[in-house]
């Protein structure tokens, strides 16, 4: 399965006067998706970076459909593109209870060995775990 889905409830601190989700926070819920994308094949940000490698996002787009409010219980869907190089590539949907899209979402991020301060190639563990897809 190239993708994997969370739900959490929006929280009254990420709106904003209107009690809609301020625009800044999707890029935590994205990162959200990530991290939990990752767990999943029994992968974590903490021990790649253990490991000397870091994923600096390089490129973040985000279409706003539909505003989240306060107390929605949205889902953040997060979808591999491709089977990573140097890149790795994830889009993104985010809907709210009733299935509505809220946001859709395209995040790149790139391999860095963390004592070169260099793009790497993707760590063949992680290749390995993910070519059930």
């Amino acid at each position: 399965m190239n993708f994997n889905e969370i739900s959490f409830r929006v929280r009254y601190g990420e709106t904003d006067q209107m009690g809609v989700v301020y625009h800044g926070n999707y890029a935590q819920y994205l990162e959200m998706g990530r991290v939990e994308w990752l767990r999943e094949f029994g992968i974590s940000y903490k021990e790649m970076e253990e490991n000397g490698i870091m994923l600096p996002v390089i490129s973040l787009q985000v279409v706003y459909k539909k505003p989240a409010v306060y107390d929605d219980l949205i889902t953040v869907r997060t979808i591999l593109k491709k089977t990573p190089t140097v890149k790795i590539e994830f889009n993104f949907e985010i809907y709210n209870e009733a299935r509505e899209i809220l946001a859709e979402a395209n995040v790149i991020l790139v391999f860095m060995d963390m004592k070169r301060n260099r793009p790497v190639r993707c760590p063949a563990g992680l290749l390995e775990k993910i070519s059930v897809l």
